[in-house]
């Protein structure tokens, strides 16, 4: 991260996030709400390349992000017939903020690439724009993700890149399944590399120094010992 840049926050989504009877304190917090007393509704730069930019989707979350105190939420436009990457830079310039949909991963970033979005969105976050994601789009935000050439066959398992907007390794509500990707991302990670499990209705800060807090519940956290991964000491809410 350099100096200017700003915390990212890396949600997981779920526990009835779009069900809550007031704002989602996650969301708020990601826009620069969380004090109640900011009376300013940031625009919001709406990235769905990971969703293909579904326009159910987007509208939903386009409700979550308003109901939280999010002013106007724009598409950037990287996918299907209305593609327009000079078009989506306007968007995520102007914008206050710019949120990552969930979605799947890897397509997210094969979309960014070839639209030659990652230098752009990365020059952005170093100048001080404020980046938050949800599920993938909280994978996408960090260092690399994981992948399968052979879904069958575990050995086939490799890293790719993604954004490495936030400085660490992630999943994202795998609490359910033991984190089973998660740890195949630590397997192959760098020896010190520690994996954050962002369990579902929780979010994890990085801070411009790198300094990482849990929000809204526990955040697991897992490191490779003698070649296997395993669960060490999760972070909590402060």
């Amino acid at each position: 991260m350099t100096d200017r840049q700003r915390p990212v926050y890396l949600l997981a989504g779920g526990r009835g996030m779009d069900r809550r009877k007031g704002p989602d304190p996650l969301l708020r917090a990601a826009l620069g709400l969380g004090d109640g007393r900011d009376r300013h509704s940031p625009s919001v730069a709406y990235l769905g390349a990971a969703s293909g930019d579904n326009a159910v989707f987007r509208a939903w979350i386009a409700r979550m992000l308003q109901k939280a105190g999010a002013g106007p939420v724009t598409l950037a436009p990287l996918c299907g017939k209305r593609a327009n990457p000079a078009r989506a830079r306007e968007v995520l310039e102007a914008a206050d903020v710019v949120f990552v949909s969930g979605g799947d991963v890897e397509e997210g970033m094969r979309v960014l690439e070839d639209a030659d979005m990652s230098g752009f969105l990365r020059g952005l976050a170093g100048s001080g724009k404020p980046f938050f994601g949800v599920s993938a789009g909280s994978i996408m935000l960090a260092r690399q993700w994981v992948r399968w050439r052979d879904p069958s066959d575990d050995s086939t398992a490799e890293l790719f890149p993604c954004l490495g907007i936030a400085s660490v390794f992630c999943d994202t509500h795998g609490e359910a399944d033991g984190w089973e990707e998660l740890k195949a991302l630590v397997r192959l990670a760098p020896a010190r590399a520690v994996g954050h499990g962002i369990v579902s209705g929780s979010a994890l800060v990085v801070g411009p120094g790198g300094e990482l807090s849990a929000l809204g519940g526990d955040v697991h956290r897992f490191a490779r010992r003698s070649g296997a991964p395993v669960q060490i000491e999760s972070l909590r809410p402060s």
